[in-house]
């Protein structure tokens, strides 16, 4: 009989900050959203396999340059993590690495920020190659204004969540060395991108509509259901970190490559953002954006403005969209639905796991995509076979008619379509 292995969860403790100098009053509801960001970070830290023991709030008018929370509060977490027997401690927002250093001196505990612990769990979920590259390459970033801390001191003695990866190597690593492996990842990035770019160009007959959202909204159970793709679906943060495109007839009349992202999060990193990319190009090159948002979520309304601040950041900008409000199932208000219906034009409310109203979604797509299609029709001889295979594979054949040489065929076709055809029909003419 095999003795199982034992993986030892760290303990934890959650650290936020109300900035009262914001708030007027005396800070109270800036207090609760601080609450409903640490039980998102808390959900980051199990995610991340920590077990979280307490959590530490503190309102200042002011960020205290070396320690964040100021020494007095950082002294009272000496007393809690021996008390608590804690051995992590996470911040929901970003450090400098003096700010890091200044704390593991006085606290002698391991210290991770809002943005390392993302990076970690990225790094943990990373299956692919190019996801296990994007990620190396964000952590990199990530490290390189922060070799000051103490890397040789944490692999050492620490461990855990937040080293796994570059960290540990980073006895024998230096700046040179870093920017050196930067280099490397982003040219090979870029050689993943061109790729995509090729396999993109031979399924551009079909428009494509690309699934965006807050990470836990739902969008692979929804790429599931449209699609039986069998992506991963777990109840719990980043789950799916690699894009999936499927081809989905939603109708008769409307084939569409739909593709599955990464999903986004408050504060998520800049580098990680910027790694990403060649993931995030379906998200750019799409002819339509599905907006997912968890409707059920007490900060729904702020996670529709983190995925457009994310789009903006990545240069998306004035797609078609529809806003899917996602897991109805779980609201047991009402109300909740009639505001958020009347606060969003272009919606449609759902759940992709019970399969609850789905056909008004499809329908909306189908609208959406019928209002860029046109109806065209042209006369061929029968060998331009050419011509004739684009015509069946970009669009809708409703009507063939054959006579002697020629056929005539009419056809719904989207705008976009319909302007690379111009372009064939007149090299055919000129040819």
């Amino acid at each position: 009989m095999q003795a199982s292995e034992t993986v030892v969860r760290e303990r934890a403790l959650l650290v936020g900050v109300v900035n009262a100098s914001r708030y007027t009053g005396n800070g109270h509801a800036s207090r609760a959203t601080v609450e409903e960001y640490l039980q998102e970070l808390g959900l980051l830290a199990e995610s991340a396999g920590a077990t979280v023991v307490h959590q530490f709030i503190q309102v200042r008018r002011q960020i205290d340059p070396a320690y964040f929370i100021g020494k007095g509060k950082a002294e009272e977490l000496i007393w809690l993590v021996e008390k608590e027997a804690i051995n992590l401690i996470i911040f929901d927002d970003d450090l400098s690495p003096t700010q890091v250093r200044n704390l593991e001196r006085l606290v002698n505990r391991k210290i991770l920020d809002r943005s390392g612990l993302i990076l970690a769990i990225f790094a943990s979920r990373a299956r692919t190659s190019e996801a296990k590259a994007q990620v190396e390459l964000a952590q990199l970033q990530y490290m390189l204004p922060r070799l000051t801390r103490q890397w040789t001191h944490l692999s050492k003695q620490y461990g855990g969540i937040g080293t796994k990866g570059p960290g540990e190597t980073q006895i024998e690593t230096d700046r040179r060395v870093i920017r050196t492996k930067i280099t490397n990842l982003k040219e090979r990035l870029r050689q993943i991108s061109n790729e995509r770019t090729v396999q993109r160009k031979g399924r551009e007959h079909f428009p494509r509509i690309t699934l965006v959202g807050y990470t836990n909204a739902g969008k692979s159970t929804l790429l599931n259901w449209f699609s039986g793709a069998n992506v991963r679906v777990e109840d719990r943060l980043f789950a799916t970190l690699d894009s999936t495109v499927r081809l989905v007839t939603l109708t008769p009349a409307h084939r569409v490559l739909l593709a599955d992202t990464v999903g986004f999060i408050r504060k998520l990193p800049h580098t990680l953002v910027a790694s990403f990319k060649s993931t995030l190009e379906e998200v750019t090159e799409a002819d339509m954006l599905l907006h997912i948002v968890d409707a059920s979520h007490p900060l729904a309304e702020e996670q529709i403005a983190v995925v457009n601040e994310t789009l903006e950041e990545i240069g998306v900008h004035g797609k078609p969209t529809l806003i899917v409000f996602n897991k109805i199932d779980q609201i047991a208000n009402r109300n909740i639905m009639a505001y958020l219906n009347t606060n969003h034009e272009n919606c449609v409310f759902i759940s992709a796991t019970r399969g609850i109203n789905m056909g008004s979604l499809t329908q909306k797509i189908a609208e959406a995509l019928d209002t860029n299609i046109s109806e065209e029709t042209v006369t061929l001889g029968q060998k331009d076979y050419s011509i004739l295979w684009e015509i069946h594979n970009m669009a809708e054949i409703l009507e063939k008619r054959y006579d002697g040489e020629e056929i005539t065929i009419r056809f719904r076709i989207s705008k976009v379509h319909a302007n690379r055809l111009k372009k064939l029909l007149a090299r055919r003419q000129s040819s």
